[in-house]
């Protein structure tokens, strides 16, 4: 398989990649398995260590990264440690993606917010939309240099804006500049139509090194995210393997599928008269592949009844090959995390524009 060229690959090994670790010192936040962490290992950074709640979770982190520091706990106990080491209160990055389910337009959205939830089997419940305030708190402690932090597009829609307002609101009490962005996995070298906000904060302090080189009236050093890398289509990366081979109930319905049908719900309209399984898309050679999702069904192939292979998966949500998944069901972790090669492209931008010139 041939990749066209990228600032990174799609599909690549932990056991081959060059972690040069000279770009700054990063902590990641709910940080799952670790995507935003290979990421940032890509683009030359040090992870130091990570903060997660799910045991399943960091087991995985641990496999992966023996990182130096792992803290298995709530963020709402973790910022209010006072053992922390010094290390951590001289960050070039603090990263973090608060979960975000409130927010997910498949979700209930207000009429979850301000409710306790569990995010997962074996967590404790937590009130999930004050989790992002719980991070700025721990930024606020640290003083990291940047923050970095991912969500949902649901947070920019309807009466979410609201809230998006109050993060600026405690970004700025805790002394950075924020500003934001709505970007799309698939302009940025992932074979994946993935949206997703990014809060980019700088430190306040830190703000004088750029001002001398924009208009005088700006207070918040401007950052350009504009990636536009070519878009990578299913054929490019199809593998011989196939995944899991549909149900005969499935398989009669795939057998009246159309050219042009998206999902299952249009045949089963036609055969049954009812709808249902719009979650189970089709998946065709010449279209950018949609989003992984921690749940539901993976895309079937439109040219043969099976499900999309595990590999695949992997190439889809840019993860090494050889990642070690420690049991946890493939498309759940990858779903569940930021491609490692989106969380490059920022971190990278971040580094070029930013950092370098601190």
């Amino acid at each position: 398989m041939k990749q066209t060229q990228h600032n990174f690959p799609y599909k690549w090994t932990l056991k081959d990649a060059i972690f040069t670790k000279n770009k700054g010192k990063v902590f990641s936040c709910f940080a799952c398995g670790g995507g935003s962490t290979m990421g940032y290992k890509l683009a030359g950074f040090d992870v130091l260590g990570c903060n997660e709640i799910d045991p399943k979770m960091i087991e995985a982190y641990k496999a992966n990264h023996n990182p130096k520091y792992a803290y298995l706990e709530p963020i709402q106990t973790f910022k209010l440690r006072t053992d922390l080491p010094d290390e951590l209160y001289n960050l070039d990055i603090l990263d973090g993606s608060p979960p975000c389910s409130s927010f997910s337009m498949s979700g209930n959205r207000e009429n979850d917010w301000g409710k306790e939830k569990k995010f997962k089997e074996g967590q404790a419940e937590q009130v999930l939309d004050t989790l992002f305030f719980d991070f700025i708190d721990l930024a606020k402690k640290l003083q990291p240099k940047i923050i970095i932090a991912e969500n949902v597009k649901g947070l920019l829609l309807g009466n979410a804006i609201n809230y998006v307002k109050k993060i600026y609101e405690e970004f700025d009490k805790a002394g950075y500049y924020c500003q934001h962005w709505l970007l799309d996995a698939s302009k940025m070298g992932v074979p994946q139509r993935r949206e997703r906000v990014f809060f980019i904060s700088l430190r306040k302090d830190l703000a004088k090194s750029f001002l001398y080189q924009q208009d005088i009236f700006t207070i918040n050093p401007k950052l350009e995210l504009n990636f536009n890398e070519k878009k990578i289509i299913y054929k490019e990366f199809k593998t011989v393997e196939l995944g899991k081979k549909l149900t005969e109930e499935t398989i009669n319905y795939w057998n009246n599928r159309n050219c042009g049908d998206a999902d299952f719900s249009n045949i089963i309209l036609r055969m049954t008269g009812k709808q249902k399984q719009w979650n189970r898309k089709f998946i065709y050679d010449d279209m950018i592949p949609l989003t992984i999702t921690a749940g539901g069904y993976l895309p079937v192939r439109y040219d043969e009844p099976f499900e999309i292979s595990n590999d695949e998966i992997k190439m889809i949500g840019t993860y090494p090959m050889d990642y070690n998944f420690c049991k946890n069901r493939i498309e759940y972790l990858v779903g569940m995390s930021v491609p490692p090669v989106m969380t490059a492209q920022i971190a990278k931008q971040v580094y070029e524009q930013w950092l370098s010139k601190i």
